[in-house]
């Protein structure tokens, strides 16, 4: 429901945002939404990892425990553990090894959400470098802001896996269907970058193609930080 909210948002920008010069275009409201639901989402993220931290280092603690009391009891004691006790920290144990698990869930999403956060700071440079470049005509920009602004709502289908994957910790879902969510979530966002960075090679490679003289081609490759 969140994330259908953040593209409904989308959908009115793109309605009420008038028609504007190549400096100030649709694309900025749909950036603005993605990197405050993207810095929101890895908020959360960290903010979920630190307490399972400290429920790991307390389970820890009660493993640790139970491991010096086993060592000094002997083999006729431990035989005559009441099921009730032996059951008891068997549940230690399997609580370590699920919260492990999720803090593994949670990195790899955070990670996944990281490279959507270098996916729109790539797209930043890159954009307001573009709109700078004398070689590249108005009706250029605007394709290149289409471009972009299809990149970027892809990218909020990145975010809606996303919190798909947050939510499914409080419900059944299986871990085998979680990791699927994830796969899916990190080949988007993979998929989606590869596109913005062939796309702007492409972009700074023609650029380079119309400078006209060799003082020109040296400012491109400046320009862009091209070796």
């Amino acid at each position: 429901m969140k994330t259908k909210i953040a593209a409904c948002l989308i959908c009115l920008l793109l309605i009420s945002t008038p028609a504007a010069p190549a400096e100030k275009t649709v694309v900025l409201p749909i950036l603005e939404i993605v990197k405050a639901v993207t810095k929101k989402v890895i908020k959360a993220i960290d903010l979920r990892i630190q307490k399972l931290q400290n429920k790991t280092i307390w389970l820890q603690n009660a493993q640790k425990q139970l491991e010096n009391a086993l060592s000094k009891l002997k083999l006729d004691e431990i035989s005559d553990w009441t099921q009730k006790q032996k059951d008891l920290y068997k549940g230690y144990y399997e609580e370590l090894a699920k919260v492990k698990s999720i803090i593994t869930y949670y990195q790899r999403i955070k990670e996944i959400t990281q490279k959507q956060t270098i996916l729109v700071a790539e797209y930043e440079r890159a954009w307001n470098l573009f709109r700078k470049d004398a070689h590249f005509k108005e009706s250029e920009i605007l394709y290149m802001e289409r471009v972009y602004t299809g990149i970027l709502e892809e990218s909020v289908k990145n975010i809606d896996q996303i919190f798909l994957i947050l939510d499914s910790f409080a419900t059944q879902m299986s871990d085998l269907k979680r990791l699927e969510i994830i796969n899916k979530a990190a080949d988007q966002i993979d998929a989606n970058y590869d596109d913005l960075t062939m796309f702007n090679q492409q972009n700074m490679l023609l650029s380079l193609q119309r400078a006209k003289t060799e003082a020109d081609t040296d400012h491109v490759k400046e320009f862009y930080g091209i070796p």
